[in-house]
């Protein structure tokens, strides 16, 4: 899938089409799991001092059969690091393929309210959270969703950001003169 059929893209789009003041940064390297995402945000947040971090991390995590405690604990300090940078953060949850067993599904499955829970801060579930998902919608590898889902994943995301965007207090600029 390319980069421009992405959820993020379509994100952006939809803020600018919008007129509203806000710049999408996508941060995310593919592959990338939570402790490489730990590594990489105090960087990224000195850098972009975002209003706003979507966090959507652990899905390489688990299908790597990583320990739960392990994500928690990443996932709860990107978040906290994130809020302590003055940002609003909203959490998206992940799903794993049922070949994982019901144990470390569930217990996975449980990270993202629990992390959401304890920081008080926002979760979209899963980024297909109430959609019906299609096999015509998924990648061959059962997991990823294909550039027809991105769509919705989009509208499942705008529609958790926009109260929060509407919260967000601009600043005003400041243009010096001679």
């Amino acid at each position: 899938m390319e980069e421009n059929e992405g959820w993020v893209h379509l994100l952006a789009e939809k803020i600018r089409q919008q007129e509203l003041p806000f710049q999408v940064v996508n941060a995310s390297v593919s592959g990338e799991t939570t402790g490489g995402g730990l590594v990489r945000l105090p960087k990224t947040l000195e850098i972009h001092q975002p209003d706003l971090v979507i966090l959507e991390l652990g899905g390489n995590d688990g299908l790597r059969g990583y320990p739960i405690d392990k994500i928690r604990t990443n996932l709860s300090r990107m978040s906290q690091m994130a809020v302590d940078s003055g940002s609003d953060v909203l959490l998206i949850g992940m799903v794993l393929p049922p070949n994982y067993g019901k144990r470390y599904i569930d217990a996975f499955t449980n990270i993202f309210p629990e992390v959401a829970a304890n920081l008080d801060i926002p979760l979209l579930p899963f980024v297909l959270d109430g959609i019906a998902t299609p096999e015509s919608l998924v990648q061959r590898d059962g997991i990823h969703p294909r550039p027809e889902a991105q769509a919705m994943i989009t509208r499942q995301v705008w529609d958790k950001i926009a109260p929060m965007l509407e919260q967000v207090e601009l600043q005003p600029a400041v243009v010096s003169g001679q």
